[in-house]
């Protein structure tokens, strides 16, 4: 079964950077696209940025281009979201995924695969 844990959120101040980390188990990680999304109460997930099986691919969403850089590291199975000059608009919880399916202009979350979170807060 695979199972996905994320960490690194904390919280930072506006300007700040952090570094979100997903570790996967339980299946194979390179064979994967993987994925960033986010939440605030009240609201739907949201998509944060995605990449491909073998990393030559990524995309991010507009309010984040620029500023979050994804990443995968397959001998240790983690997948990274590197995020900088963040802003209170990006305070939430962070969920990792394994994609349905991914592509340049596409990520469709396979629901059967997210992580428990981790809580980002900015503060201004």
């Amino acid at each position: 079964q695979v199972q996905l844990a994320e960490s690194g959120g904390g919280l930072v101040q506006s300007g700040g950077s952090l570094r979100l980390s997903c570790v996967v188990s339980g299946g194979t990680f390179s064979a994967y696209a993987m994925g960033w999304f986010r939440q605030i109460p009240g609201k739907e997930r949201e998509f944060v940025a995605g990449i491909n099986w073998n990393g030559s691919s990524t995309r991010a969403s507009a309010s984040v281009k620029g500023r979050f850089t994804i990443s995968r590291d397959d001998a240790k199975n983690t997948m990274y979201l590197q995020m900088n000059n963040l802003k209170p608009e990006d305070t939430a919880v962070y969920y990792c995924n394994v994609a349905k399916y991914y592509s340049t202009n596409n990520y469709t979350p396979n629901n059967d695969y997210w992580g428990q979170g981790t809580q980002v807060t900015v503060s201004s």
